[in-house]
């Protein structure tokens, strides 16, 4: 939004701005924010930046915990949701270092800032541009509790077939069915002004909105799809989008999440991930001869992707709820795979894309509990990998798989390779595969190593608690 100081300043002034608020990630990928008032934010903000204490966002432990946020002026907009008038912008973290300060190599924006700048290191690309589609449910009402002696949760929403015996006069009929929601029209789709509200608000926030729709799941499944940029951009946007949804949401009585699987035997929500790369303003994933129209390049970084699939899920999939979802029957893929316009397949290279400029392929496996920075970084180095080392997807069995690998026998499936099953699986993967990340010091080993003892901790927690179907199952043994 602005290059200078100054610019901003004035525009606080124009604008009835008192209060200036900073956006910084946390390890999970949550948002975390300080605020100050309009009058101490100077030059020297952007100098020296704000001081904090880094040790509460869960990152590895360095030799000091005081660090600094330098905000990045260009990412400035007004933030609708704050009572009071203020400036939000994200930026970058530093640790406080002699004699100048240094960039945290942990921090989220950092380690995609120095992904790029691989990339443009190698001389393969210049640019890499993602797309990601946005699926979340929206509900009226959720509850849970996790206690010694009680675990439980309960979500609804007006609109889902749950609610069609509900009698009273508020009850109008027009439910969307069980795996009935797909682009369903008013009066069941419930949420279409929702949708268009948010995707105005993007809008004005600089994020091109694509279309929005309903999704499968009944139960107040939305997508908002989004058109392309560059990967740092999205990873922004990524962030932002999310806090848009919740907070409109929250502003009318609704309430959103991005779990990939809150509701049982309903589709489960993803965030596929649509991928180029570029040099010099010239697509690289195009080759009129190649499969599907794409070049050697292209299939070289599927194949880079696809030879690093089960790792890449720890931090695309980061949830031990992502593994509910990547199950067969609800159109998310479980096989490592390629094919054209297969939607049961985990890279799925669109038909309709033909153009040079268009030509790309998606990820289908990822969900939207991930940290977008380190997902997308983690994806770009992977793809990399795949393009220095000339990995062909086909040599390494990887299809392409043109038919449905749902309904494949199950001899069949034991000859394909799998997505990792569980989020413990996905971490031993990264445990054993991990180096392509580490190359030109892209992702620190010590994050790896406290993602993975981070995310071994949710998983053993998980596992420790009794579960309600468990008292159905057994109780009575």
């Amino acid at each position: 939004m602005f290059t200078n100081i100054e610019d901003a300043k004035k525009f606080c002034a124009e604008n009835g701005i008192l209060m200036v608020d900073f956006m910084m990630i946390d390890l999970e990928g949550r948002w975390r924010h300080l605020t100050m008032p309009v009058e101490r934010f100077t030059k020297s903000t952007l100098e020296d930046g704000v001081g904090f204490d880094g040790s509460n966002y869960g990152y590895a432990p360095v030799e000091h915990s005081d660090m600094v946020f330098v905000p990045d002026l260009s990412t400035a907009y007004v933030d609708a949701f704050e009572e009071i008038p203020t400036l939000a912008m994200i930026g970058d973290v530093y640790v406080i270092d002699m004699p100048k300060n240094r960039r945290f190599d942990q921090y989220p924006r950092n380690v995609a800032q120095r992904a790029e700048k691989y990339m443009k290191k190698l001389g393969i690309a210049d640019e890499m541009r993602v797309g990601p589609e946005f699926e979340f449910f929206v509900f009226d009402h959720v509850s849970y509790s996790v206690e010694p002696n009680e675990s439980r949760y309960r979500v609804n929403v007006e609109q889902a077939a749950w609610n069609s015996g509900v009698d009273d006069d508020e009850n109008l009929g027009y439910k969307a069915r069980v795996k009935g929601g797909y682009h369903i029209a008013l009066p069941a789709d419930r949420f279409s002004a929702f949708r268009s509200r948010v995707s105005l608000m993007m809008e004005k926030q600089g994020i091109a909105v694509k279309y929005h729709h309903h999704e499968v799941a009944g139960p107040g499944q939305l997508e908002i799809e989004v058109e392309m940029g560059s990967m740092l951009d999205m990873a922004d946007k990524t962030m932002m989008t999310k806090y848009l949804i919740k907070n409109v949401a929250f502003a009318e009585g609704k309430t959103v999440t991005f779990m990939p699987k809150p509701i049982y035997a309903e589709a489960g929500s993803g965030l596929h991930i649509h991928m180029q790369l570029f040099k010099g303003g010239q697509p690289l994933f195009y080759d009129a001869k190649g499969y599907s129209q794409l070049s050697k390049t292209a299939l070289h970084f599927i194949g880079g992707v696809l030879t690093h699939a089960n790792a890449l899920c720890a931090f695309t999939n980061p949830s031990t709820n992502s593994y509910k979802r990547l199950v067969p029957g609800y159109e998310a893929p479980v096989t490592i795979g390629f094919a054209t316009a297969n939607r049961s397949s985990v890279i799925r290279i669109p038909a309709y894309a033909k153009s040079p400029d268009k030509k790309r392929f998606e990820l289908r496996c990822p969900d939207a509990t991930c940290n977008p920075y380190y997902a997308f970084s983690a994806i770009l180095m992977a793809g990399l990998d795949g393009i220095q080392k000339k990995i062909d997807p086909v040599k390494k069995g990887f299809g392409p798989y043109d038919y449905n690998l749902y309904n494949l026998s199950a001899e069949d499936q034991k000859k394909i390779q799998q997505l990792p099953r569980s989020l413990d699986d996905a971490l031993d993967a990264l445990g054993a595969d991990f180096e392509f990340l580490t190359l030109d010091g892209v992702f620190p080993k010590k994050l790896i190593e406290t993602w993975i003892e981070k995310r071994r901790a949710e998983t053993l927690r998980f596992n420790q608690l009794p579960h309600p179907a468990e008292f159905e199952l057994y109780y009575d043994l």
